[in-house]
């Protein structure tokens, strides 16, 4: 399926995650990702050096929205425009980290945010590892590519496929990162994991030097993936998200769209993978 794409020139600003203890988990994201921690109202926002997260009050492992910053006004209003000439009914929402924000809801009833960033606060400090994608699990992976690149106009970069020819994982894009937003077909419905770019091998080397300090292990990794060929560690929050901190992520500016076998060395180039589906 080709879509026609808009070039929204946005990207993975933070995500809300849910937790029956977000103290705990907030403050994990605190030591574990070097982020400064504050509540407000009823919510903890973790923030560093160009990668935010938002923790409330909810069900363990339950995603409450993603949120995309678009780079100016014009590409926001754009793909508000689109969306509503699309049927989506963007609704106006207020948003703890971005201005002039709306939201829609995917198949899947993911909750998705676009606005325009607010400043982040000064004095930031910690390893290179800004916000840098989102991927969800879904019974349905043309549904959500459907919806994110035929009615949100993101690019589509590559799919795995089974030998019956079954997509199992949709990577796609809003700007020239190989992936902003991905899906694997799962058996239930939900967040995957979510990633920070550090940029170069030497910073995924510091980020594992600083893990060992906090005594948090690798869960996976390290690894290349194919699909996108970025290296990568895993690690695993109280609650059980997954987090990924990877580095040299393909940059596309135009190519066609890759097919890929569903396979270890799809998902993992140097060693074990830990298959979807």
């Amino acid at each position: 399926m080709t879509y026609t794409t808009l070039n929204a020139a946005a990207y993975l600003h933070h995500i809300e995650l849910q937790s029956s203890n977000p103290a705990r988990l907030a403050q994990f994201y605190g030591d574990a990702m070097q982020m400064q921690v504050r509540k407000v109202g009823d919510v903890f926002i973790c923030q560093g050096p160009q990668r935010r997260l938002i923790v409330s009050q909810g069900e363990d492992k339950k995603l409450a929205l993603g949120a995309f910053a678009c780079r100016d006004a014009d590409s926001l209003d754009a793909l508000r425009t689109r969306a509503a000439r699309e049927g989506l009914t963007p609704q106006h929402v207020v948003s703890h980290l971005m201005d002039t924000a709306f939201a829609v809801t995917d198949p899947d009833g993911n909750m998705i945010h676009f606005g325009l960033a607010k400043a982040d606060p000064a004095g930031l400090t910690g390893i290179r590892g800004p916000t840098q994608h989102l991927t969800l699990a879904t019974h349905d992976p043309e549904a959500i590519e459907a919806f994110y690149c035929g009615k949100l106009g993101f690019a589509t970069s590559d799919r795995v496929r089974k030998p019956s020819g079954e997509v199992a994982t949709i990577f796609t894009r809003s700007n020239h990162e190989h992936h902003t937003l991905a899906c694997f077909r799962s058996d239930r419905v939900g967040v995957d994991h979510h990633s920070y770019e550090a940029g170069d091998w030497n910073a995924i080397r510091d980020w594992c030097d600083h893990l060992a300090t906090q005594d948090i292990q690798l869960m996976w990794g390290p690894g290349r993936h194919g699909p996108g060929n970025n290296l990568f560690i895993f690690i695993v929050d109280p609650d059980g998200n997954w987090i990924e901190i990877s580095a040299e992520l393909e940059i596309i500016h135009d190519r066609p769209v890759k097919e890929w076998p569903h396979a270890e060395r799809t998902l993992n180039l140097w060693g074990k993978a830990i298959l979807r589906s």
